[in-house]
């Protein structure tokens, strides 16, 4: 008998093509009648497009969400919601988006109708990241949780492919961990294998084929389930080290998230052999599961070095004070020699397997 605590969260999920018409509908069933659309400057069309659908349930919209979820953006977005007398959100986007309305949600407790268009999978968690003063901070809290998630496989067909694939292993990210967390279940652990598996069958085909409806479907599923699997465990090695480089130097997150889970997978890989035989199943089996999920950003002409993202590289040890002032619950324990190894090899770009990170 293996015992375990499993907790579902609550969310209404309406996974589909062409769901994006029902969202009027489920703003109405949440009870808004003036609500705010949120989005990047660069989803500003798309903003309009839903605030078009709900017309007098359309309060304002805010289109200046940013990375990282920078606290005075917040309390920008904040102003609006008081003085237009907001009772909801509708956020369409990635992590940038959806991360601030959740923490809108956490000063007000107004609810929350998200649109995911990436593979990030912020919408299906209780966390909250924060940026103030370089310094990102995260917190768990049901007060961020979303009430309502569309997912429209049409959304996610102009997401260009480089993007596609490192916001889908930006995903997987949260399954991997998910199978070696401190709280780690069965239930959880059968949702992640499954979420890897449904992402390495999408990433490389729609990665030659962006249209690639199937391609598509499998990817945003295997995103759901990653999601869900974040929401319910705790993160390891791999989201401090990324919450520590996105915060520190305003790296984007995706692209940090797909660069270092291939290296925190090779160190944490020769003490969670359970973890690593689900992850080679979901990938097809055999070994190199590292070197594999590095190729798959590789091939797709993604960056695979922290270098060419815009991190300094004297920002090495400064990132490695960070992480070991406050390090998260990680099955092998945190060696700095080693993990300074990593970060070197992240900058560079080295391609990581089983023995890069040998204990």
């Amino acid at each position: 008998m293996i015992p375990f605590t499993y907790e579902g969260l609550p969310a209404r999920v309406i996974f589909g093509s062409g769901t994006l018409d029902q969202v009027g509908s489920e703003v109405e069933r949440l009870g808004c009648k003036r609500v705010m659309v949120i989005s990047t400057p660069q989803q500003a069309a798309e903003a309009e497009r839903i605030a078009k659908q709900l017309g007098a349930a359309h309060g304002v919209t805010y289109t200046g969400a940013v990375m990282h979820t920078p606290v005075d953006v917040t309390e920008h977005a904040m102003t609006l919601v008081r003085d237009e007398k907001i009772d909801g959100t509708v956020a369409i986007g990635g992590g940038s988006t959806i991360g601030l309305g959740k923490a809108i949600a956490l000063r007000t407790d107004l609810p929350q109708l998200v649109i995911p268009t990436t593979y990030a999978g912020s919408e299906m968690t209780p966390i909250l990241g924060q940026t103030e003063n370089g310094q990102k901070t995260t917190q768990r809290t049901h007060k961020v949780l979303p009430e309502t998630v569309i997912y429209d496989v049409d959304l996610t067909l102009t997401l260009p492919a480089r993007m596609s694939v490192v916001s889908g292993l930006n995903a997987m990210a949260h399954a991997v961990e998910a199978l070696y967390a401190t709280n780690a279940n069965p239930v959880i652990s059968m949702m992640a294998e499954s979420g890897i598996a449904a992402l390495y069958r999408g990433l490389p085909k729609l990665s030659a084929a962006p249209d690639d409806l199937e391609a598509r479907s499998d990817a945003l599923y295997g995103a759901w389930l990653c999601a869900v699997c974040l929401g319910a465990s705790n993160v390891a090695l791999h989201h401090k080290l990324c919450h520590v480089l996105g915060g520190s130097f305003d790296l984007p997150h995706a692209e940090t998230h797909a660069i270092i889970l291939p290296h925190a997978l090779a160190y944490n890989a020769p003490v969670t052999r359970d973890a690593v035989d689900a992850i080679k199943r979901a990938l097809g089996g055999g070994g190199g599961i590292a070197g594999k999920l590095y190729d798959i950003a590789l091939n797709a002409g993604a960056p695979v070095a922290l270098r060419d993202i815009g991190m300094p590289k004297d920002g090495i040890d400064r990132a490695l004070e960070v992480v070991m002032a406050n390090p998260y619950a990680n099955p092998r324990p945190i060696d700095p020699a080693v993990i300074r190894r990593l970060l070197v090899n992240a900058w560079e770009g080295v391609r990581p397997d089983h023995s890069t990170y040998a204990a």
